[in-house]
C-alpha cells in the first residue's frame, strides 16, 4: 500500500484507478490548462457584451432625447409649406409681421378634443388683429381628418402633414402640440398637451405688443 500511494504520487491514477504514465499526466494537466483558461476567457467574453450592450443603449438614449428636444426657443421657426385639404396654400416665410399659432392634432387623438372648441373661439377672437392660425394634421386620414373638422366647425387653415416633414422639422413630442411663432418668425414657445383658456389668450396678446420691425 505504501508503495502505492508514493507510485501515484509520482505519477498518478485515472478515476478508474488504473495507473497513469507521464505522458497521460502531461496531457490531462494540458487539458485542465485550457479548460481553466476558457473559464476565465468567458467572464471577459460577458463584459465585453454587457459594454456595448451599455453603449448601445447610451447611443440610443442620446438619440432619442435629441430628437425629442424639439425646435429652440427664439431661434426661427422651421420653414415649410402647406397645402389645405381645400385646396390653399400657405408659406411660413410668407407670414412675417404676424402672429403664427401653428397646431399639430389628429382625429385619433382625445387630447386635441379637448382643446378643439377653444382653439376655434380664440382664432375666430384674433383673426382681424394680425393673427394666423395653422392646423396641421398628423398621421391621419383625409376622411377622418375632415369629420374632425366639421364636428368642431373649425374654420381656420388646415393641411395634412404629408410623409410627416413638418412634425419632423419641429421634432413634435405627439398630438397635440402649439407652436407659438413672431411677428420676426422666431419661435416663442411650445405648449405640450392640450391648451386650457386662457393660455393661448394671453401667448398671443403677448406677442402682439411686440412691435415690428423689432426696434
Amino acid at each position: 500500500m505504501d508503495k502505492f500511494v508514493q507510485f501515484s504520487h509520482t505519477y498518478g491514477t485515472n478515476k478508474d484507478g488504473r495507473f497513469m504514465t507521464e505522458i497521460e499526466i502531461l496531457d490531462q494537466n494540458h487539458l485542465s490548462s485550457q479548460n481553466h483558461l476558457k473559464k476565465g476567457q468567458l467572464p471577459g467574453r460577458v463584459l465585453m457584451a454587457f459594454a456595448a450592450l451599455f453603449a448601445l443603449l447610451a447611443l440610443l438614449g442620446w438619440g432619442l432625447m435629441n430628437a425629442r428636444a424639439g425646435p429652440v426657443d427664439n431661434g426661427p421657426a422651421p420653414h415649410f409649406d402647406l397645402v389645405s385639404f381645400d385646396g390653399r396654400e400657405v408659406a411660413l416665410s410668407s407670414l412675417r409681421g404676424q402672429v403664427v399659432v401653428i397646431n399639430f392634432w389628429a382625429s385619433w387623438c382625445n387630447p386635441c378634443r379637448e382643446e378643439a372648441d377653444y382653439l376655434e373661439q380664440t382664432w375666430r377672437k384674433y383673426q382681424d388683429d394680425g393673427v394666423v392660425f395653422i392646423g396641421i394634421d398628423y398621421a391621419d386620414t383625409e376622411k377622418e381628418a375632415l369629420a374632425y373638422i366639421d364636428e368642431f366647425d373649425i374654420t381656420y387653415f388646415n393641411g395634412p402633414d404629408l410623409g410627416t416633414r413638418i412634425s419632423q422639422a419641429y421634432n413634435i413630442q405627439g398630438v397635440p402640440e402649439t407652436f407659438f411663432v413672431d411677428k420676426r418668425g422666431n419661435l416663442r414657445g411650445v405648449k405640450i398637451g392640450p391648451l386650457k383658456a386662457p393660455e393661448l389668450d394671453n401667448k398671443i396678446e403677448e406677442l402682439l405688443a411686440e412691435p415690428y420691425p423689432a426696434q
